[in-house]
Formats: structure tokens, C-alpha cells, sequence
């Protein structure tokens, strides 16, 4: 059988062929009786809208650009942090008759790749998601017109609205807590200085800290699992005598503990241990993981709310939800 066409449909419902387009691509200038008429026809006769030449007439392609600025490992690894961020965006746009397209884009090539589709009319709006430094997406993908909006605030120069939640905020409490519970060596396993994330992570450490005749001590993580455990060594060869170690995600927080049961160090006896997000891991570590609740899905469902509104209903400042210490038995 061949395709109902929109000719087709227009002599089934006995109107133009205007009518019908009219119809097809959600106009409201439709009488309701004529547009239930066209319904039926279109539902009679089984037509789907061509959606390349929809998009001609509406200007609108229903795709959104969810582009990723890691490796496919990185994205697909045991870090659910990309997949809450992946199924909550492709619901909320599921929801709104949106399209998710994901793209990694962590080599030039790939930037490239970005930049050329979303130039090319491809998308109606673009999400960034885990930026590192000097990243080229923002600047070039605001000479495109396309709307963007980033997961996190970007470090570059050129910044897109964001949506984030309060890491800086997060991190003082959790020092907060540990200064409170008397720990005299407060250690801090640091995010990548190439994110926001990491640097905001680290300062609130440091405000804390700086505030107490505690010293700073510091060691570098990249958020993965391995990272906290490799951290963990150096620490303790820096200062064997520490007591207490804040680290910016549970994943390298686990990591962390696997250290110190190595060591011959008891969590939280002779180490209080506290992470940053409260993943599901968190809960089920051994002993159940002291952490800072990262809203990360309602921070997903409040930039796909921002970016769907109009342009004149989008908020001129970024949006920055609370965070919240969970106390459990690792601290």
C-alpha cells in the first residue's frame, strides 16, 4: 500500500489541503469541529506527518542536543551520575513531544561534530553536560542561534545560562559537621580543577577550614572510585595522623574507605569519612556512606523546564537548588 498522503487526508475530511497542514502542525486558528474532522481522516487513513518538510513549515525539529563532554567509557561506566541525567532529560522531553538526541563530544573531532549539526538546524536547543575548561562548545555554539543551556556552571569565559546545585553550600556543611563532631585532621579529596564542580567542592572546604586552626590537606580526584582510593594513599603517606576526610563524590568516597580498611583504619573510629551526591551506592557502602544530597535529577528536570519555556519566561540568573547533609554511620 502506499503512503496516505496529505491530499488524501484533505478529500477524506472534505477541507483543503492548507487545512489539514494547518491542522498537522498545531495551529490554532482551526474551527474545533473542522479540526476533529481532520482527525478522524488522518486516524482513518493511518497518515504520518513527513516530519523534514514539518520542520520547513514550523521551523521546529522536536530534537534537543543532550551533548556529553566525556568519553563514551566515562559515560557508560558504574558513575550513575550520567545515567540519572540521561533517563531524566529523555522523560521530561518525552513528556513535553520532545526527541533526545546524546553526543559526546570530548575531542575536537567530536566538538566539531557538535557544532556543525547543531548549525545545521538539527535541534531546537542544546544541554551541556560535564564541561571542562576551556571548552570551545559554548562560545561556538552561541554564534548559532540555537538556544543552549548547561548542566553545571561552565568555567569558560563565553557562559550559557546554567542550572546547578549549591556545591560550594554543600561542602561547608559537610566540614561543618566534621568540625562539630570534633575531628582535628580533616582531609579533603578535591574534584577535577578543570570542572566547577571540583573547584566549588574545594572552597567550600577551604572556607571552612580556613576558618578553624585546622590545616588544609588536599589531594586530587578525578570523581571516579579509583581516584578516591589512589588520594586515600597519598593522604595518609602525608599525614598518617589525619582523622577525618571529605571527599567531592561518593564514588571516589568509597573508594576512599576501600584505602583505610587496607590500611588498618576503622570508618568512622579513626577516620570519618563524608562524600558528595547520595547515590544509591552511598547507602549500601560498608559502613553506610556519610554524604552531601545532590538533587542531580531535579537539577535535569529544571534545565529541560528553562530551555522548553518561552524566551521571554527564562530566568535571567542561574538557578542553584539546596543542598542536604544525609548523616549516616560513616561519620
Amino acid at each position: 500500500m502506499r503512503r496516505p498522503t496529505l491530499e488524501a487526508v484533505a478529500a477524506r475530511a472534505g477541507v483543503s489541503r492548507a487545512t489539514v497542514s494547518r491542522v498537522v502542525n498545531g495551529s490554532a486558528t482551526v474551527n474545533a469541529q473542522i479540526r476533529d474532522a481532520v482527525l478522524r481522516a488522518i486516524d482513518e487513513l493511518g497518515y504520518v506527518p513527513n516530519s523534514a518538510a514539518r520542520s520547513l513549515v514550523t521551523q521546529r525539529t522536536d530534537s534537543i542536543a543532550l551533548v556529553v563532554s566525556e568519553p563514551a567509557a566515562r559515560v557508560f561506566s558504574d558513575d550513575p551520575f550520567f545515567s540519572i541525567v540521561v533517563r531524566t532529560v529523555s522523560q521530561e522531553l518525552e513528556n513535553a513531544g520532545k526527541q533526545l538526541v546524546l553526543m559526546l563530544a570530548s575531542s575536537p573531532a567530536g566538538q566539531t561534530r557538535v557544532e556543525r549539526y547543531v548549525a545545521g538546524g538539527h535541534v531546537d536547543g542544546v544541554i551541556l553536560l560535564s564541561l571542562h575548561g576551556s571548552d570551545p562548545l559554548p562560545a561556538a555554539l552561541s554564534r548559532t542561534g540555537v538556544p543552549v543551556i548547561s548542566h553545571g556552571r561552565p568555567v569558560s569565559t563565553v557562559r550559557p545560562p546554567y542550572c546547578d546545585c549549591d556545591n560550594v553550600g554543600g561542602a561547608r556543611a559537610a566540614v561543618r559537621y566534621l568540625v562539630a563532631q570534633g575531628r582535628r585532621r580533616i582531609a579533603t579529596i578535591a574534584g577535577p580543577p578543570d570542572m566547577t564542580a571540583g573547584l566549588d567542592r574545594l572552597a567550600g572546604y577551604r572556607e571552612v577550614v580556613s576558618g578553624t586552626d585546622r590545616r588544609s590537606l588536599v589531594a586530587m580526584g578525578d570523581f571516579t572510585r579509583e581516584s578516591g582510593a589512589a588520594a586515600m594513599r597519598q593522604l595518609l603517606e602525608d599525614d598518617p595522623g589525619l582523622d577525618a576526610v571529605f571527599a567531592a563524590s561518593d564514588l571516589m568516597a568509597i573508594g576512599a574507605m576501600h584505602t583505610l580498611r587496607r590500611a588498618g583504619r576503622r570508618v568512622p573510629d579513626d577516620v570519618a569519612v563524608v562524600g558528595f551526591d547520595d547515590i544509591e551506592a552511598a547507602r549500601f557502602a560498608d559502613p553506610p556512606l556519610t554524604t552531601v544530597h545532590h538533587p542531580i535529577a531535579e537539577v535535569a528536570k529544571e534545565i529541560v523546564r528553562i530551555l522548553l519555556a518561552p524566551r521571554d519566561e527564562r530566568p535571567g540568573e542561574p538557578v542553584i537548588l539546596p543542598t542536604e547533609l544525609v548523616v549516616r554511620d560513616s561519620a
